[in-house]
């Protein structure tokens, strides 16, 4: 019997904080919703294990850590990729190949990524929709911003500027491009519309984080010698962070609470309905939480600590890896990171477009770029603040320009409220150009003011002559 389908009285063990909640038809429409786009997108990589962990032993201890371990790691189509976790581990310890070491923590921190989304939704339904949103707007990017305070720890300071812009160029650009591409493909003879109101908005943080990350750049080149530059571009970067965070605060604001039918699609919540009538006896496990409040609080702490492990090596080893591979520093961080860190995030947009549901990949998409620009970014430039390293939002010339471009790209394409094929594939091969400027670039991962420095003294030869 599937541990799914036995009755409250024969699982007591799931009940830490009293009824498990269930989310009804008319709790989806109204103010009980405890999904959202991060958590729908992520789903479509759930799965009922085949796995019974259940026995007849009825000691409420050893039936909860049963029922967590079936859930939480059996639970996902990606657990096949969990012993990569002991694997980087042991690699570490056994002192294998740091390019090992490298990839096995990538592809350790991949299920980790989507289980702690699962956690945040299993949360959710015991704390209600706001704090469950709230939730995802801290938890969504998790995985990059422990990384980046990692890097800013040892001083990588590149390190954290290339991951952070990578997961931005490839929301954009490689997931929403991949979506609209098999979308339209999988979706020839219908015409495929979205609600452009959500996208409008995202699209205008978007740009409001392009501007903070101009001024800097533009900032540089306007004094008569870049070295005057360094401190008050420094005290601007850090200006610019307290207003996107607080502009951020304002955007959570607008999605949880003022105008949060923007970002509810109805036909989101009809498919939704229409998947719980096809699954039949996974209506009710998909309609409540399947373990405790307590349960998966403890499961999130655990994962975040793999999670600040498994990033602690890849900082540590990308160098390496570079060396081994023969691939810039710039391109396993703007590139390689973002791909194998939101895999399953990015593979939920993929699926949900062909079945003609552009509303929650556009929210997968637009919503973790947005998160990036306007929640990790400022905040990784306040912790640098706090731990004395001294970084500002000038990421260079050909970081912002290809920001720049990625992000009027994605405004043009979105701006009239259908897609097709094409529209994917434009988006697609502006990442492929970009990822192989990246592929052929060697900049010093230690010297990453040298090129805006550099151009700055040749320009200023140029015009004295």
């Amino acid at each position: 019997m599937d541990s799914r389908q036995i009755t409250q009285e024969q699982q007591p063990w799931l009940l830490e904080n009293g009824d498990p909640k269930r989310l009804t038809k008319e709790a989806r429409h109204g103010h009980g919703r405890s999904r959202n786009v991060h958590n729908l997108s992520t789903s479509s990589l759930r799965k009922r294990s085949g796995y019974t962990l259940l026995s007849k032993d009825h000691r409420a201890c050893l039936q909860t850590v049963l029922v967590n371990i079936q859930e939480v790691i059996l639970g996902t189509k990606l657990s096949i990729l969990f012993p990569a976790i002991p694997a980087a581990i042991l690699a570490h310890y056994f002192g294998l190949g740091r390019a090992w070491i490298f990839i096995l923590s990538l592809l350790g921190l991949t299920p980790l990524a989507e289980r702690v989304s699962f956690l945040t939704e299993q949360i959710a339904f015991f704390t209600g929709p706001t704090v469950g949103g709230l939730l995802n707007a801290t938890c969504g990017n998790i995985t990059e911003l422990i990384i980046a305070i990692f890097a800013l720890s040892n001083n990588q300071i590149a390190v954290v500027k290339y991951s952070l812009l990578g997961s931005i160029l490839s929301n954009l650009l490689l997931v929403l491009g991949t979506s609209l591409l098999c979308g339209g493909i999988a979706n020839l003879g219908v015409e495929q519309k979205y609600d452009r109101r959500q996208a409008d908005v995202n699209s205008l943080m978007l740009l409001l984080a392009l501007l903070c990350h101009s001024l800097p750049l533009l900032f540089t080149y306007s004094a008569a010698s870049p070295e005057l530059t360094v401190e008050p571009t420094l005290y601007l970067s850090r200006t610019a962070s307290i207003v996107m965070l607080g502009a951020y605060v304002v955007y959570l604001v607008f999605q949880l609470w003022t105008h949060r039918q923007f970002f509810e699609a109805e036909d989101v919540w009809q498919f939704l309905e229409a998947e719980d009538e096809g699954l039949g006896e996974n209506n009710e496990a998909e309609e409540e939480a399947v373990i405790g409040f307590w349960s998966a609080f403890a499961w999130l702490a655990g994962m975040t600590v793999f999670i600040a492990l498994l990033s602690e090596y890849v900082v540590d080893t990308i160098e390496d890896a570079s060396d081994s591979w023969g691939l810039s520093v710039s391109f396993l961080s703007i590139i390689l990171l973002p791909i194998v860190g939101n895999a399953a995030e990015h593979a939920g947009a993929i699926i949900f477009a062909f079945k003609n549901k552009l509303d929650i990949s556009l929210g997968v998409a637009l919503g973790s770029a947005t998160q990036i620009a306007m929640f990790v970014v400022p905040l990784c430039e306040i912790v640098a603040w706090i731990m004395g390293v001294k970084m500002d939002l000038n990421f260079n010339i050909l970081e912002t320009g290809s920001l720049a471009l990625a992000i009027i790209v994605t405004a043009f394409t979105l701006q009239d409220g259908t897609s097709h094929y094409l529209k994917g594939l434009i988006l697609l091969l502006c990442y492929f150009v970009i990822g192989a400027c990246f592929f052929v670039q060697r900049t010093p991962i230690n010297h990453n003011d040298v090129p805006n420095f550099t151009l700055k003294l040749v320009t200023d030869s140029v015009l004295s002559t």
